[in-house]
């Protein structure tokens, strides 16, 4: 793997963000600190994980805006509510993921959606399936144990159960064979039918990670004919794994990916440096996954990046007619188009900011600040129109602005 010496950088706490003007992450403080364009996340939430993803839809929406237009904080705090919703969220940076290999991008998922909680829900599922309570069954004891502890683990219950694990993953036409066939037999090793050991859970795991040190004869050994997952199979898998989430019980899967303005980024020293090579197989490969999309189900993808990778000529992506090709026309309109795959959300502050909001949410900055100990200002009116009408002129967005107006005072010490 590249770049193997680097070490990972602590998380800054909410203190360190709010004073840098960043989003805080998921969690309390992002609801407390929305103002303003939040009944945009709410018209998604309606309309897509209340609707349309439930319902088996897919779909992929792009989030732009100048730095400091709250881009990061709208990925957090959609990311939130779809959890709220029971959704399974996945939310990581293209500064810290390599993109240019949709592999990577699936490996990651893979991890933040931990399978092994995701097969135990199958797990249940089959046990419910079966007409019996998973609570009935004490903690530390198998489902098999269960069923010989009351004299039913016969022959017929332990086919039962094999053609349960057929159905659920091996006659679904959704989900790659081998990936479904691992599937089958983790949940079996949870369930104490069909045994599987310790060891060859793992080999099977790392197969599904995408571990170039497995050796596929092991995993044959298991029944399987595997491939190694790379970049060109990487979104079957995805598919697959979306799937395994859905039959697990949740509404399905969030996936936010942001920063994506680093394509951009010419620095050597940067640890993820794109050539450009690398960025146009960036740009491929969100082209593929805009093309594949309708073949996959409850899943949902979010970019978002600076308005840059859309203004610059030459390295953005505009620079890549296959995918510019497929977005250009969702950029055009004279008002922001909630159902639109491209929210601008300058243009979007630019209709719905008043100055009683920035004052809004410049009251709930220095609220949040003084629960750190830090010294915030309640913008005055006049300070709120004036940011209003020289938005359309500044390299930064209003959010950023009203933070740097509100927090100049920096630390307190009493």
């Amino acid at each position: 793997m590249e770049f193997e010496g680097l070490v990972k950088m602590e998380c800054p706490t909410e203190k360190e963000l709010l004073l840098k003007g960043q989003a805080p992450g998921k969690g309390k403080l992002v609801r407390e600190l929305t103002s303003g364009a939040d009944f945009f996340a709410d018209f998604l939430a309606q309309r897509y994980l209340q609707e349309y993803i439930r319902e088996g839809g897919s779909k992929i929406k792009f989030i732009t805006g100048k730095p400091g237009s709250g881009k990061s904080h709208f990925l957090q705090l959609f990311s939130s509510m779809a959890e709220e919703q029971n959704y399974k969220t996945v939310d990581f940076s293209a500064n810290d993921i390599w993109l240019h290999d949709f592999k990577e991008i699936y490996v990651e998922i893979l991890q933040q959606c931990n399978i092994m909680d995701c097969l135990k829900g199958c797990a249940a599922e089959l046990i419910r399936r079966m007409g019996y309570d998973q609570n009935e069954i004490p903690d530390g004891m198998t489902f098999m144990d269960y069923l010989s502890s009351q004299d039913m683990g016969d022959a017929i219950t332990r086919r039962e159960i094999r053609l349960q694990l057929k159905e659920m993953f091996l006659e679904n036409p959704l989900m790659d064979n081998n990936f479904a066939l691992a599937c089958s037999l983790l949940t079996g090793g949870i369930l104490g039918h069909p045994l599987l050991e310790s060891q060859n859970q793992e080999l099977l795991l790392a197969w599904m990670q995408g571990d170039r040190t497995v050796k596929l004869a092991l995993v044959r050994a298991l029944g399987l004919s595997p491939s190694r997952i790379t970049r060109y199979n990487a979104r079957h898998m995805l598919r697959s794994l979306s799937q395994v989430i859905h039959i697990s019980g949740y509404a399905g899967m969030v996936i936010s990916i942001d920063n994506l303005e680093i394509l951009l980024n010419r620095s050597s020293l940067s640890p993820l440096h794109y050539t450009k090579m690398r960025r146009e197989d960036t740009y491929e490969s969100i082209r593929q996954l805009i093309d594949d999309i309708d073949s996959l189900q409850n899943i949902m993808f979010l970019f978002a990046f600076d308005r840059e990778l859309f203004d610059n000529d030459n390295a953005g992506i505009k620079s890549y007619q296959a995918l510019w090709m497929r977005i250009q026309n969702e950029i055009v309109g004279e008002r922001f188009n909630c159902f639109g795959d491209v929210a601008d959300l300058d243009r979007l502050a630019s209709e719905v900011y008043t100055p009683d909001q920035l004052v809004s949410m410049s009251q709930k900055l220095v609220d949040a600040a003084s629960s750190m100990g830090l010294f915030g200002t309640i913008l005055a009116l006049e300070e709120a129109k004036d940011i209003l009408e020289n938005a359309p002129f500044g390299g930064i967005g209003i959010p950023r602005m009203v933070n740097e107006k509100t927090l100049s005072g920096g630390e307190s010490h009493v």
